[in-house]
């Protein structure tokens, strides 16, 4: 099992509070579901970004460590870009 971090940015403007946790929830279970065991999540909530994404300048962030096999990263990176609302996002191995 590797230690894994992952950072992912939604949308403010097309999701509301709702939808912000069903997200977080959708990704939470996508890992335990493929194997992985959460360690932490640390919802930062809504702040201004650096730089304009797609004409957007606040999103919603959370960061979630978990622990999981070597194939999950690159599912949850998957999902990740065929989610509607997600500005941006990270894997990263501890």
């Amino acid at each position: 099992m590797n230690k894994y971090e992952s950072i992912f940015v939604l949308s403010t403007k097309t999701l509301d509070e709702a939808a912000i946790e069903a997200a977080t929830e959708k990704f939470k279970s996508l890992i335990t579901a493929n194997g992985g065991e959460i360690k932490n999540v640390d919802v930062w909530g809504k702040r201004r970004l650096a730089y304009a994404i797609n004409y957007e300048t606040e999103g919603h962030y959370v960061l979630v460590e978990f622990e999981g096999p070597a194939e999950l990263p690159a599912e949850l990176d998957r999902v990740y870009h065929i989610t509607d609302g997600i500005l941006r996002s990270i894997i990263i191995k501890k």
